[in-house]
């Protein structure tokens, strides 16, 4: 596969469940640095969270440190990033599942990352779940999510550098986007 390089200090990593975005976001943040963050936005309610959870981090192994922040990643983010350190954030589905559990305006939350990002003091990946690609939801609780998760997802796009999108654990670069010229025949 041909590399691409793209200059960005913000990238966010997109996909569906299983789709390898979070394996592909975790070989981003090891290629950029050595001092490495993982900023954990998942809360172990149950069993089987609780050992997913442990399997993730055991994968990422020693060269890694975690925080776990499940609803103020703003200032998690201003506290720990910094130059020559990667805070990779995973994930922006789970942070506004929480924001919403708990009663937050997600809306202004997701503003105030979106306005955090370009003033953060080092590289940063986020990965999230494009929620908008499937069946429309049964319920309205599920309605309500994908569609405030999808414009979450637009804000944080359009505040980081670069995004890709992975589908078959195969990346595409959404953003900056290749320069179209069409001509017509």
């Amino acid at each position: 596969m041909e590399a691409i390089t793209v200059g960005a200090r913000s990238v966010l990593v997109l996909g569906g469940a299983r789709s390898g975005k979070s394996a592909y976001a975790q070989g981003l943040a090891e290629a950029a640095a050595t001092e490495r963050l993982y900023l954990a936005t998942a809360e172990a309610g149950d069993s089987e969270m609780a050992d997913r959870i442990a399997r993730h981090r055991q994968a990422r192994g020693d060269s890694w440190t975690t925080s776990e922040e499940p609803l103020d990643i703003v200032e998690a983010l201003a506290a720990e990033t910094r130059p020559g350190r990667v805070v990779l954030v995973d994930c922006l589905t789970l942070w506004v599942t929480n924001l919403m559990l708990s009663g937050r305006d997600v809306e202004a939350e997701v503003a105030r990352l979106a306005q955090a990002i370009g003033s953060l003091a080092g590289p940063a990946v986020f990965v999230s779940n494009e929620v908008g690609l499937s069946v429309v939801p049964e319920t309205r609780l599920g309605r309500d999510f994908r569609d405030v998760q999808g414009r979450a997802n637009a804000t944080v796009a359009r505040a980081v550098a670069a995004v890709v999108f992975l589908a078959a654990g195969l990346p595409t670069l959404m953003k900056p986007a290749p320069r179209l010229v069409w001509r017509l025949g």
